[in-house]
């Protein structure tokens, strides 16, 4: 048996199947879902497994993917960190950056860095941007630094010094010096997080590991105790925000790399079924409990990026997360996003979340909000007789008491507020859709749209017509989409070395010798020869700040090809930025991914027993499609859809966890494994 989870900010899901030891045939991919159980999120996990009945002793890989990160910083859950810096540059992190998104805004303040000044410390070091040591470390005040952070109950140290990226024996030094002092503390340096310059989002980078480490490391170790007092005796797989997958002991040691684990491993499978289905060019929506996640496949290639930021928006500009993520814009819309009214009279939806506890208030578990959700049940789009997989009834009862509030100040009916509560929500994500399409240089309607996750099916055709898309696809386990993802990806780590060099035929053979040590670093670091390599160039214009990535192109003999790798780098410049220039290139960073294949499941396609469309009706409900009017909906059982059969809206899909939307006129059709596709306009 093989396994994954997910543990989402609503509900936890898991995916398995089993393999025949003699054949290597991969068995039926099954599916499911539990609560999510903060702060205890491996309960979730361990209540996934026993609904599935799967003993976990039969279990021979186990990968998961979790919240906890990203949830700790967000929420200011971490520990109490502390910094350690080069002398003179203790306000780094608190300086920032200059530029702000608000720029008229004068009211507008910094965000607050997550130490404190008083936890910041300086030791006397230089080490200069060519790697040359200036001045070794002052480890004199060390031992009254270390006391000083022991008194103020300090659990995490961040050591971040000045050009660590280029030669960190200054910043290794104290680490080993801080670890015989006190043992017992979570110490990391910023070398071991990040090799890139820029030294306010190095160091910031650095500070949320540490911030987050000890909090990450008990929560995986609790969770491998838990697998393992079940009987599972291989190696725990942890999810990674690059795509792939590290073992435990490697997500320990550096936890700001699961920042966005969850949604890294949807968008990953999303690229794989487009591969699968020739679809290579696709716009990826993920809508779960809490957020909606997005991102752009060309070509069938996923975009990587180290220039991430978290809680940065229209009016603050967030704190940058140096570390590998797949390109992904997130925003506070999902089922369970709240409906509130603000003192202006305006209704809006999130970006706050009624979670998995109480949730919307048709669970019945004590919400007194309106949710996303809720509003999708009172328009007839939810089946009432299958809500939350027909595992409990509406509370129809604390659903009349959450609307009753926004109806009096609306001074509108229940149901023109639901209608309004799912076009604000769709708006949002409309938005959120255009910063990874139209806004940079990419026209919605040379690609589709897959929707997946608890939401996405049943939001994913509104939002295409508004943005022109003319293809939905809901891929087959859509609501577990991401934990099945987590099966398709191999183990991966990511390289990055900044070293300013000149695209020039006389640089070619120092470029190759600096991605050779990078690789022999990584066959290192895996303790196997077995490992692929992709090699990527981050170059610029010379004079300029930003970068644009570029996959290094080699010429017959293996060597880097500087003329065809110059004119994939122009491309690419003016499709991002509209123009290209002749002025000389300069590389910045050098980017190696290093992967180790792990087996993986066929995509079975969906057997075909010949039964007539009709064996798949349900019935008819009343349903309300918003602009598109109120009508009597065909319901189809999506379990009982088979490959070939076609119909048209105005239908609803229903699978246990998933509410696929079919509006009229559009078209729908089964492809061979089990996909649904809606064609829209017929």
């Amino acid at each position: 048996m093989r396994a994954s989870s997910d543990v989402g900010g609503t509900f936890t899901d898991l995916v398995y199947y089993s393999v025949d030891p003699s054949t290597g045939e991969c068995g039926e991919v099954m599916t499911a879902k539990s609560d999510t159980t903060p702060p205890n999120f491996e309960q979730g996990v361990l209540d996934a497994l026993t609904k599935s009945n799967v003993p976990i002793s039969n279990l021979t890989f186990f990968a998961h993917g979790s919240t906890v990160v990203i949830n700790a910083l967000t929420e200011r859950k971490g520990v109490k960190t502390a910094l350690i810096t080069t002398k003179g540059f203790r306000d780094v992190i608190e300086i920032a950056r200059g530029n702000r998104p608000d720029l008229f805004n004068f009211n507008f303040r910094k965000p607050k860095p997550f130490v404190e000044r008083y936890l910041r410390a300086e030791l006397d070091e230089r080490v200069t941007y060519r790697g040359v040591i200036k001045r070794e470390v002052d480890l004199a005040p060390l031992a009254s630094i270390i006391q000083q952070f022991r008194d103020d109950g300090v659990e995490a140290i961040a050591v971040a010094f000045l050009h660590a990226y280029v030669e960190p024996a200054n910043e290794i030094e104290v680490v080993q010096g801080i670890r015989r002092l006190w043992p017992e503390v979570s110490v990391l340096a910023s070398h071991e997080v990040s090799r890139e310059w820029r030294e306010y989002e190095r160091t910031n980078t650095t500070v949320l590991s540490a911030y987050v480490h000890p909090i990450t490391e008990r929560y995986i170790n609790r969770l491998e105790a838990k697998l393992k007092e079940g009987g599972y005796s291989n190696p725990l797989y942890m999810m990674q925000s690059n795509g792939g997958i590290a073992t435990a002991d490697a997500a320990k040691a550096n936890p700001i790399a699961m920042v966005e684990s969850g949604p890294a491993s949807g968008i990953f499978a999303a690229a794989y079924m487009g591969r699968k289905i020739g679809e290579p060019n696709l716009i990826v929506l993920d809508i779960g409990g809490t957020t909606a996640k997005c991102t752009l496949v060309e070509d069938g290639e996923v975009k990587v990026t180290t220039e991430y930021h978290i809680e940065r928006d229209s009016k603050t500009p967030g704190y940058p997360i140096q570390t590998a993520v797949s390109e992904i814009v997130e925003i506070g819309n999902g089922g369970g996003s709240i409906a509130w009214v603000d003192e202006g009279g305006k209704l809006h939806v999130g970006p706050k979340s009624a979670g998995a506890r109480p949730g919307p208030a048709a669970y019945g578990y004590g919400g007194t909000n309106v949710t996303t959700t809720d509003a999708n049940l009172v328009l007839g789009r939810i089946d009432p007789a299958s809500f939350v997989g027909g595992e409990r009834d509406p509370d129809w009862k604390a659903v009349e008491a959450a609307f009753t509030p926004l109806q009096d100040k609306l001074g509108l009916s229940k149901e023109e507020v639901a209608r309004g509560i799912v076009r604000i929500a769709n708006a949002n994500m409309t938005g959120a859709l255009r910063l990874v399409s139209t806004n940079k240089g990419y026209d919605p309607r040379d690609f589709a749209l897959m929707a997946f996750g608890g939401g996405g099916a049943m939001h994913a055709v509104a939002l295409a017509e508004e943005l022109r898309v003319p293809h939905v696809i809901v891929p087959v386990n859509s609501s577990v989409f991401s934990a099945w993802g987590m099966l398709l990806t191999d183990l991966r780590r990511d390289y990055l070395q900044t070293r300013l060099t000149s695209l020039v035929e006389g640089e070619s053979a120092n470029m190759s010798a600096t991605f050779g040590a990078m690789e022999a670093s990584a066959r290192k670091d895996y303790g196997r020869d077995d490992v692929g390599f992709e090699r990527f160039l981050d170059m610029r214009y010379i004079g300029q700040e930003h970068t644009v990535k570029i996959q290094v192109l080699a010429n017959s003999n293996g060597d880097i090809d500087v003329g065809a790798t110059a004119t994939a780098f122009h491309a690419a410049h003016e499709k991002r930025f509209t123009y290209r220039l002749d002025n000389a290139l300069e590389v910045v960073n050098f980017h190696l991914v290093a992967t180790v294949a792990v087996a993986k499941p066929e995509l079975a396609e969906k057997k075909s027993t010949g039964r007539d469309l009709s064996a798949a009706e349900m019935g008819i409900r009343k349903v309300d499609f918003d602009q598109h009017g109120v009508h009597d909906a065909q319901i189809y059982n999506g379990l009982l859809l088979e490959p070939g059969m076609e119909f048209h809206g105005p239908a609803i899909i229903q699978e246990s966890s998933v509410t696929c939307v079919i509006p009229p006129p559009h078209r729908v059709s089964i492809d061979k494994f089990g996909n649904y596709h809606i064609h829209l306009n017929g």
